[in-house]
């Protein structure tokens, strides 16, 4: 086998949400479980016990009980999720060169390479074993030479499985698939290129790449490389360094906390609202603070994830009240957030939660087409510009 070959493993956590709701309650084990809101809520996971009744994500709870009125309703909190998703990249990160934390439950492999020192399937294997024995998680695992076929291997290894894709057998494994097992090809594609009598993964490759495009657009072409089993092998790997902030530097010093308090809560809007437009959730939150003698300092503090701007408020102000020197003059304060994922629709199905997402991305529309100054906190005095 050569060295130049591509070696992508995904790893997914089963039903994740589920999985940490036995983790913490092993008597719900084998039974229907539902994770959401209750009766005005929707179902945000469901076990695969529960799936047999034909409930789904997104279902309303309500319907759901109807469907399985035995079913167990549970909602642990956001800080019992981000705690084994973490949990789970610390055991990645200290096992692989380069990986990319997809989701809060989902992460790439790059294992390209490391087969002149280790057998990648044993290591593979090895290492998703670990991480079910130590985290109690169920994990499936796809492996092949490219990113989408090692999503594909994984949906196909469900649940709690392991499969791999040879080098050379990718077609072998891809082209007896529906089109709908394609990364991306949602229901009305799905439908559409059906209407065309494309109905599995070979028939695309049997389709000239001109009429794809003429019939499915750019993601023609696209469609018909994956169904020849070509696809990317790239990673992203500083998904923990890239981040958002802003900062403000006063005309004068200040050491009127209310002030103080009051710009922090600018800048955590206005850095949450970047935050919301990139569709992201912040793990990591760092406040700066330059003194009037210009001494500067940063405090950081990891976060449970949210792009939730009362969350991140209350954590700014935390981590300033515990940090800042009482009295001494502030000549600049800064916000970073961090160790940042896709917002997962079933974190933003939370009852608790998904009202709130809605009303601040409904906010920031606002800010977007009429100005920033639009819409401000009642608390909000107007402080110079950055």
């Amino acid at each position: 086998m050569s060295n130049n070959q591509h070696h992508i493993a995904h790893f997914d956590l089963d039903s994740f949400f589920v999985s940490v709701e036995i983790a913490n309650n092993p008597l719900l084990k084998g039974k229907p479980v539902l994770v959401g809101g209750y009766e005005r809520g929707v179902v945000a996971a469901c076990s695969y016990e529960a799936r047999k009744f034909g409930i789904h994500s997104a279902m309303p709870m309500k319907k759901a009980m109807q469907l399985c009125p035995q079913a167990i309703v549970t909602n642990a909190s956001r800080s019992d999720y981000s705690k084994y998703s973490r949990w789970v990249t610390e055991i990645i990160e200290s096992k692989v060169p380069l990986f990319e934390k997809a989701s809060i439950d989902e992460f790439y492999i790059d294992l390209t390479g490391m087969d002149k020192f280790f057998g990648i399937s044993k290591y593979t294997k090895e290492l998703r074993q670990l991480i079910i024995s130590e985290t109690g998680l169920p994990i499936s695992c796809g492996l092949s030479s490219a990113r989408f076929i090692s999503k594909m291997a994984t949906n196909e290894a469900k649940p709690n499985g392991f499969l791999e894709i040879l080098h050379g057998k990718e077609t072998e494994f891809l082209w007896p698939l529906g089109i709908e097992k394609i990364n991306g090809v949602g229901k009305q594609t799905e439908q559409h290129l059906k209407n065309y009598g494309i109905y599995t993964i070979e028939d695309i490759t049997k389709t000239p790449i001109e009429y794809l495009e003429r019939i499915a657009g750019k993601w023609g072409e696209e469609l018909w490389h994956k169904a020849h089993g070509r696809g990317s092998a790239a990673i992203t790997t500083d998904w923990k360094q890239k981040s958002m902030s802003h900062e403000n530097t006063f005309e004068k010093d200040y050491t009127d906390i209310e002030f103080l308090h009051k710009e922090l809560v600018r800048l955590t809007e206005k850095t949450a609202c970047s935050l919301r437009e990139d569709d992201k959730m912040t793990g990591c939150i760092t406040v700066k603070i330059r003194y009037s003698d210009f001494e500067t300092t940063t405090y950081q503090e990891t976060i449970d994830y949210t792009a939730l701007d009362d969350v991140l408020i209350a954590k700014v102000k935390d981590l300033f009240n515990k940090n800042w020197q009482k009295g001494r003059p502030v000549r600049l304060l800064g916000i970073r957030f961090t160790h940042m994922i896709p917002i997962t629709m079933q974190m933003s199905l939370f009852e608790n939660n998904i009202e709130k997402l809605q009303l601040y991305k409904a906010v920031d529309d606002i800010k977007d087409r009429f100005g920033s100054k639009s819409v401000t906190k009642a608390t909000i005095i107007a402080p110079k510009k950055d």
